[in-house]
């Protein structure tokens, strides 16, 4: 038994197998399925928040959920978060379709489910924020964004913006923790 077995720790990925060198190599399925699969729900759910409110809400008062602490308030941003660069909304988009090609890439080399789940997270909130970008008013790569959660003293951001940033915190935690997308753990 290994040191780190002994301390409960695993050393490598469910399906990694060591080779003669100690180090990790991927073994069993790739992940796409589960990192589509996440990316799709992600999406769906991020427009069909974006179609109720706007159907709803839009030109209607806030509707308080916790008082004034957090408001559904649906809000045309042009820029990034906290409204910050209204005027570049060409780069945003190219910044979304960037993060795609991406993803798109490491995908196929994707054999950790942690990472497809936080792969999946970001693609689904990136197309669902460059969905608004492309074909809300005034289209053509400078619509604007659907936000409606307001929490107070906070910005005003939605279930895309929220799913991007779980995808990148999990993606820091996983960074620090040794695990790569393609399975193997770094043990430094």
């Amino acid at each position: 038994m290994t040191e780190a077995e002994q301390a409960g720790r695993p050393t490598e990925p469910t399906g990694a197998t060591a080779t003669a060198g100690g180090e990790s190599v991927p073994k069993g399925p790739r992940r796409i399925g589960t990192l589509l699969a996440v990316a799709a729900f992600a999406f769906l759910l991020d427009l069909g928040s974006k179609l109720l409110v706007v159907a709803q809400l839009e030109h209607h008062d806030p509707i308080q959920v916790f008082g004034t602490w957090l408001q559904f308030e649906v809000i045309r941003n042009r820029g990034a978060a906290f409204g910050f660069g209204e005027a570049m909304t060409i780069v945003f988009t190219v910044i979304a379709a960037a993060v795609i090609v991406a993803i798109a890439r490491i995908a196929r080399k994707l054999h950790s489910m942690p990472w497809a789940i936080a792969l999946g997270l970001l693609l689904g909130g990136a197309f669902g924020n460059l969905t608004d970008r492309l074909f809300r008013s005034p289209g053509g790569f400078q619509g604007g964004v659907v936000d409606f959660i307001a929490p107070a003293h906070f910005a005003v951001f939605n279930l895309a913006d929220s799913a991007i940033v779980c995808g990148g915190f999990l993606i820091v935690i996983l960074s620090f923790r040794g695990l790569d997308p393609d399975g193997t753990v770094h043990q430094d």
